[in-house]
Formats: structure tokens, sequence, C-alpha cells
């Protein structure tokens, strides 16, 4: 075997461990009521993947970010799930610092129906999928991975294919979100939670 073909083969085999190692998964269920008081303590970031889309668009005539008729944008459900996923956020009493989003306009709209506010921030955007020895998304990875002070929470709203090419499969559905633990050097995947999964958090706080 060439040196060349083996260099190919072990690159190719330290990238299937590298995805082999790692799940979005959290590695053990946490209940609801302790994903809620982790949430008020703050010290964490919550990665949404924009809420849901006309999967007949797409962003291939689109020349810059705010070119938002020539993107996929949110459809109405969309709309509707993300002001009741933020208003639910609102009544949790959960602390929010900074809303960062990916530039395209679903994910801005997303942030915006969420929280009422948002931070374009390129490093957060989306793009293809790519492996996990890729450097393609290390400044989004730094981000998770920066440590958050207690009293308030990091948001993230962005795409499906960022966060699975950091976090590993599965894939993120429209609108969900992953609760991270930042750990410096990289992060926890504590929790998953559907967009309708916040009236859910706010069913068990009543009880």
């Amino acid at each position: 075997m060439t040196t060349a073909r083996l260099t190919l083969l072990l690159a190719v085999l330290l990238c299937s461990q590298a995805w082999a190692q790692r799940s979005s998964l959290p590695p053990r269920e946490p209940t609801p009521a302790q994903v809620l008081a982790d949430l008020r303590h703050g010290g964490y970031v919550l990665y949404f993947r924009h809420a849901a889309t006309d999967f007949s668009q797409n962003d291939e005539k689109m020349k810059r970010y705010e070119d938002c008729a020539d993107q996929r944008n949110l459809i109405d459900r969309g709309r509707a799930d993300a002001r009741a996923a933020g208003a639910a956020i609102s009544q949790l009493g959960i602390p929010v610092e900074r809303v960062l989003a990916s530039p395209f306009c679903r994910t801005v709209e997303t942030a915006q129906l969420l929280f009422g506010r948002v931070e374009k921030m390129t490093e957060v955007r989306g793009g293809p999928a790519a492996s996990a020895l890729s450097d393609r998304y290390a400044p989004l990875k730094k981000i998770l991975a920066t440590p958050v002070r207690a009293g308030g929470n990091l948001v993230v709203v962005s795409h499906g294919n960022p966060f699975y090419s950091v976090a590993g499969p599965p894939y993120l559905a429209e609108g969900e979100a992953a609760v991270l633990r930042p750990l410096g050097a990289d992060f926890e995947v504590v929790a998953r939670i559907r967009i309708d999964g916040w009236e859910a958090l706010k069913s068990s706080a009543a009880k």
C-alpha cells in the first residue's frame, strides 16, 4: 500500500471513530423538574434549530442574508410554535442573556419570535454538514464550549447541519432545542426539548 493511500485510510478511520464516539443524545435523561431547575439557575447554552419551514423553498439564489424572498422561510405553524415556546420560556422564569442567531432569515425570525431580540452572528451561520475532524464549525463549537455565568443562559438559534457536525447524530427537529453544559474545551448535551416541550415543562412546574 502506498504512503498516500495509507494516509487516506487513516484519515477515514479517524473520522469514523470521531463520529462513533459523539452523540447529541444526553447520556442519561434528566427529569423535567431537573432540567427546569438547571435552566433557572443558569450557566447553560440553549441551541435551537429554527422553527418549521417551507421545504419547497431553498437558498440557492440568495445573494445576501437579507434576501428573504430567495431563502427557505418559516411557515405559519413555525411562527406560531416559536411564539408559544417563547411565551412558555418567559413564564417559566428561565433567564436569558444574549440571543445569537445565524443571519439567515428563518433563524433571525425564529429568534425574534422566541425572545423578541437577536444578535446576528456569522460564527453560528448554517452550511453543509461537515466531518467531526473539520474546522468548518470551529467558531460555533468554541461558542458552545465557552462557560456561561450562573444567573443567565446563552441562546444560539441556528440550523440542523452545524449542530449535527459538532454534536453528532441524530439531527435536531425543526424548533427543537438542545440544552448544553459548556466545559471550556468542549460541551455536554444535557437534554433535548422539542418545540412543544416547553409547555410540558410548564405543566411539570405547576405540579
